[in-house]
């Protein structure tokens, strides 16, 4: 860094805190309109900066204006319509995931303080907190987005930040087609499997695009249908007209208030739905839903982690056993085979693609 950048960041680092000091707490910062407080920073830098040229005093009052109200350096990677994820690993370690491939940035932060208040930033609006008590948090962003964060001490290196982005727009059947993720036969199958209330189970690995997928054979289901999603953090964006969606609440800081998948499931039972969406098979409410399938509520479509379709419906079978009903193994994977009618395994290739890998009925 030549010694003209590094008096740049000098001063933004320098303004900035001057800035906030003003206006006593960066909460008060954010309240502020953003034409209100570009007016003020421009001032400020006019008053400090004044031997800079005119070009560096508008791009160190826009450094300034979007480090204290947005998100810092992560603004332009998040401007960026091609990159699917922002994984931060410390001040200094940042990566985007564009087209299923991981690549590393110049982008960083000046040190861990910039970093965690670019955290408190994302945090603060949805109502949720951070610190050495609640040292994890998981949360979805305005528009969809999710964003997982990690704290010391249970981060070795510093905050670690992960933003899974989710655009307003998602890819539909025909559209993966000519991804090629899926082949017109395959589309054809989901299709008339979908159209003609059978169980799906999307089953693949972490990033293989099963969310996606479900999204998109989801347009499959009739416009006359009630349809009840739930998810952990919600994900889907479902054309038909009659959606109900559902999204789970952690437990507060004090430990209350916590609503799981197991009981919006439950409760999704008593909403007279023609289909349930379930976002992600992750726990005990697999007995819920395989239950249900048994019960009269086909045609649900769901995703789980998993390797293979066999090993999907050995997952369901043991996610199952966690609900601790005492019902016997056996009993599990005879309702399981019955309730589920298909399981489809996307994987993501080595070059970043996502694919179809089988189509599987089980028997």
């Amino acid at each position: 860094m030549g010694a003209r950048q590094r008096h740049i960041e000098e001063l933004a680092a320098s303004l900035r805190a001057e800035l906030i000091e003003r206006r006593r707490t960066a909460a008060a910062a954010a309240a502020r309109s953003q034409p209100d407080l570009a007016d003020e920073v421009m001032a400020l830098v006019a008053e400090r900066a004044a031997l800079l040229g005119e070009e560096d005093r508008e791009a160190l009052a826009a450094r300034i204006v979007r480090d204290t109200i947005g998100l810092g350096p992560l603004e332009d990677l998040l401007a960026d319509p091609l990159v699917e994820e922002v994984m931060v690993n410390g001040p200094d370690r940042v990566y985007v995931e564009r087209a299923g491939r991981i690549e590393p940035t110049s982008v960083s932060f000046a040190d861990e303080d910039e970093l965690r208040n670019a955290v408190e930033r994302i945090l603060s609006p949805l109502g949720r907190r951070i610190d050495e008590l609640s040292p994890m948090v998981d949360a979805r962003l305005a528009d969809g987005s999710r964003v997982n964060v990690v704290i010391p001490p249970l981060s070795i290196d510093g905050p670690v930040l992960s933003i899974r982005r989710f655009g307003a727009r998602r890819p539909g059947p025909e559209e993966l087609v000519e991804l090629g993720t899926l082949s017109r036969s395959q589309r054809d199958l989901l299709e008339a499997s979908v159209g003609g209330r059978r169980s799906v189970l999307i089953s693949g690995g972490t990033g293989s695009g099963k969310t996606t997928l479900l999204n998109a054979i989801s347009s499959f289901i009739a416009t006359g249908e009630r349809v009840v999603t739930i998810e952990d953090a919600a994900e889907l964006r479902l054309l038909q007209p009659h959606v109900v969606r559902l999204e789970s609440r952690p437990a507060s800081v004090e430990g209350r208030g916590e609503v799981t998948i197991r009981d919006l499931l439950r409760n999704a039972l008593r909403m007279r739905p023609d289909r349930i969406v379930l976002g992600e098979v992750r726990g005990a409410e697999a007995l819920d839903l395989v239950t249900a399938l048994n019960t009269g509520h086909d045609g649900a479509l769901s995703t789980v982690h998993a390797n293979s379709p066999a090993d999907a419906l050995a997952r369901i079978e043991t996610l199952a056993l966690m609900a601790g009903v005492g019902l016997p193994h056996e009993v599990i994977a005879e309702q399981a085979r019955r309730g589920l009618d298909l399981v489809v395994q996307i994987e993501r290739r080595a070059d970043g693609s996502r694919r179809v890998a089988e189509i599987a009925e089980v028997g």
